[in-house]
């Protein structure tokens, strides 16, 4: 499949886009005037102005509706307006919301948390973001190793502030300079674009096995601890192969190093599994997890084992704690997720409706040339789009930004918007919902086919 720049460009000025609704548009407008810029993609190029939820629906402020594909980033673990979470918050508000001291809620929450955690992580603390969470694994491995270094991995992205930009394998730290010091990379198993040009399982995980070398050549090897996100989210939904986020972990605790597993996105039931590391079938020292496990509050946290937990500073008064983390209101939240995802078999729906949708686009790989990889485990799937499958170039921006506009004409929101589509509805889809929204994303992939001459 040849791709002509000039030619793509010129089509894709000439191709209509999507316009948001009348009322979408004038909040849209009127907000820019005072919000500062830097906002998500998706609300960026769809200028939709949300009224309302419903399961696995959007309706917006004209009334149109759009299936989501997307769920906040898979923070809308129940869908939208989900009753049991509604009423579990709507008495909460009415009783209290603020407040570092123990509640019903919380007593519930860090209980029946312990219960699905892998096997001796049963302790927990709570945040209000995943950045904040993982700078506080960070402090945790600092205070029981007494290290002061630590391993990222390429690819990996694991929040916005200062303290993490040095662990981030992704071009977002461009221009964010000098980094803080003792943060180092190392690669991630991302088969498709194999940095070392091999093939699983021949390649015998170079990726992981170079780490050693690397780690003795790169670091004072003081490293506290390594953090990884057992399936990559931000980078495209890569899922590594069987047995390198093991390898990975075996390696950390050769070097007397703590192994973080960054479960933001992957953690309660995204990945067909209460946990991502669970896959592999491995105890991390450290779990972070946020996203959806609050369903929406905004609300992170660090899961450990009692000896970790209990290492000073961290394990000081107020040495864990933040002004938010935890707030009763934040509890409900958790509370009322967690026991629904458990109660409504939420992970067991994840792994089959997954396997129906990966099973249904990998079909769709074999009808469009464009479409290079198909990978997932449960609803945390990836599409990733090319030009040419032999050189694996990506697909241009502006095809991949027509994708988007197709879908939303058609009912679906979801981040097709770069050269890998990330799918990451609700966990309460059922497989006629996601045929719906798979339907809808096989016609835009016709149409795009069309205009842009890609079979």
């Amino acid at each position: 499949m040849k791709s002509n720049a000039a030619e793509t460009a010129k089509t894709a000025q000439e191709a209509p886009v999507f316009q948001a609704g009348p009322k979408s548009k004038a909040i849209y407008d009127e907000e820019q005037k005072y919000i500062a810029p830097g906002v998500q993609s998706i609300g960026l190029f769809s200028q939709i102005a949300m009224d309302r939820g419903e399961g696995v629906y959007f309706i917006d402020v004209d009334g149109n509706r759009y299936m989501d594909f997307y769920a906040g980033v898979g923070v809308a673990s129940l869908g939208h307006a989900h009753p049991r979470y509604v009423k579990a918050m709507q008495d909460q508000v009415a009783k209290i919301n603020v407040g570092s001291f123990v509640t019903k809620h919380r007593l519930n929450f860090v209980k029946t948390l312990a219960g699905v955690t892998p096997e001796g992580m049963t302790r927990a603390q709570l945040y209000s973001g995943g950045s904040e969470s993982v700078e506080a694994a960070l402090r945790l491995a600092k205070s029981h190793t007494k290290k002061h270094e630590f391993v990222g991995f390429w690819g990996g992205f694991h929040g916005k502030t200062m303290g993490v930009l040095g662990l981030l394998g992704d071009d977002f730290k461009k221009d964010l300079g000098p980094l803080l010091p003792g943060t180092y990379l190392m690669p991630y198993a991302y088969c498709y674009r194999c940095p070392f040009k091999t093939k699983y399982p021949g390649c015998g995980l170079l990726c992981a096995e170079i780490i050693r070398d690397a780690v003795k050549h790169q670091t004072t090897q003081n490293v506290a601890a390594f953090i990884m996100e057992p399936i990559q989210g931000t980078n495209g939904n890569v899922v590594p192969p069987e047995g390198y986020v093991k390898a990975v972990m075996s390696i950390a605790h050769e070097m007397g190093a703590l192994f973080i597993a960054d479960e933001m996105i992957t953690g309660f039931g995204r990945t067909g599994k209460m946990f991502g590391v669970m896959h592999e079938g491995i105890v991390p020292d450290i779990i972070t997890v946020g996203k959806g496990l609050a369903c929406g509050m905004p609300v992170s946290g660090v899961i450990s084992n009692d000896k970790v937990i209990n290492s000073k500073p961290f394990a000081n008064p107020s040495g864990s704690s933040s002004s938010y983390g935890g707030n009763p209101l934040a509890a409900a939240a958790c509370d009322a997720t967690l026991t629904t995802i458990i109660d409504e078999k939420l992970v067991e729906n994840s792994a089959a409706v997954g396997a129906h949708m990966l099973k249904r686009l990998k079909g769709m790989a074999e009808k469009y040339r464009f479409i290079g990889d198909v990978r997932g485990r449960g609803l945390m799937i990836g599409v990733e789009m090319v030009s040419d499958r032999r050189t694996k170039e990506r697909l241009p921006k502006n095809i991949c930004r027509a994708l988007f506009d197709e879908c939303l004409k058609r009912g679906l929101m979801s981040m097709c918007y770069s050269h890998t589509i990330r799918i990451n509805p609700p966990l309460t889809i059922t497989k006629a919902e996601a045929d719906t929204g798979l339907d809808i994303l096989d016609e835009s992939f016709t149409v795009i086919s069309k205009r842009f001459n890609l079979n």
